[in-house]
């Protein structure tokens, strides 16, 4: 009898769970999962995994041990509370990724988005909204830069009140986002000291960036003060960030980690797999390679 308690007792512990976990042939639901380190904060854009719906997605991050989910805009935010989930990349300001700051026609229109939606992040407690260069259209980079930083200066004032961070993504021009302005770190980095904000980052997409000129972890040291959040994908291909690409990424998250990091990378791989359980499997083995 008491050798039949213990088996019970051990089974409703969380020892007992990782047994039954391994025991199990089911998907990442069904899988215990060794806690996390907690050097990195974790966490998932959402378009990548629109497979599942978003509370589905937030079951699924919290089962993982994830902190937060990217890419959320502010009818969302509600469903992410509910779960104890931050909105680590807040949208729904922008217009769109082609047409942002760098174009002077479309700043009355971007700097009332973003007036209103500084106040909601605020609000709801949030940090980062994401912002866009928009697409060059024939307009030179000096010029393009110069002209986000004269509307971005607008609303800077509120952001630093609110404490809310802008961030302006680099996305590469080579494959995904052609013509785009912000495609390198360096003409991102003086934007930000155009700018002259502590308020105004850049969302350092790792994937983006090996595409459109490499030297990720050098880049990463010499200019982390700039990077307030990351991106991660597989090269070449945007799917998995395994051994199947050329990517090394505990290298990378170790790097992130010694400069003193504090905030959200996120994952923004294309899961490559058919069936949902492996592409969530997909996102476990991901967050355990960079859980450094």
């Amino acid at each position: 009898m008491e050798r039949r308690k213990a088996l019970k007792a051990l089974m409703s512990s969380a020892a007992g769970l990782a047994v039954a976990g391994k025991l199990s042939a089911g998907s990442v639901e069904d899988t215990f999962l060794t806690p996390l380190k907690g050097n990195i904060n974790h966490s998932v854009c959402q378009w990548t995994y629109n497979f599942l719906s978003l509370e589905e997605l937030c079951v699924l991050a919290k089962k993982l041990g994830l902190k937060a989910i990217d890419l959320i805009g502010p009818k969302d935010w509600n469903t992410l509370k509910k779960y104890n989930l931050d909105s680590s990349m807040c949208n729904g300001a922008e217009i769109s990724l082609t047409k942002g700051w760098n174009d002077k026609q479309y700043h009355p229109t971007l700097i009332k988005n973003y007036a209103e939606h500084i106040e909601l992040v605020a609000k709801a407690g949030y940090k980062n909204l994401i912002c866009f260069s928009g697409n060059r259209n024939g307009i030179d980079d000096q010029a393009g830069m110069k002209t986000c930083a004269d509307g971005l200066k607008q609303i800077m004032g509120l952001a630093e009140q609110k404490g809310v961070v802008i961030q302006m993504e680099l996305f590469n021009s080579k494959v995904d986002h052609k013509d785009y302005m912000c495609d390198k770190s360096a003409w991102g980095v003086e934007l930000c000291k155009l700018v002259g904000s502590p308020n105004f980052l850049l969302l350092y997409d790792i994937y983006h960036m090996q595409i459109n000129e490499g030297d990720v972890i050098r880049t990463i040291k010499d200019n982390h003060r700039y990077f307030g959040h990351y991106h991660t994908a597989g090269v070449p291909g945007r799917h998995e960030i395994d051994e199947s690409q050329e990517l090394f990424y505990p290298a990378i998250m170790r790097a992130i980690l010694a400069t003193g990091f504090t905030g959200y990378v996120a994952q923004e791989f294309i899961p490559s797999a058919k069936e949902k359980k492996d592409k969530t499997e997909a996102l476990r083995k991901a967050i355990k390679i960079c859980d450094i």
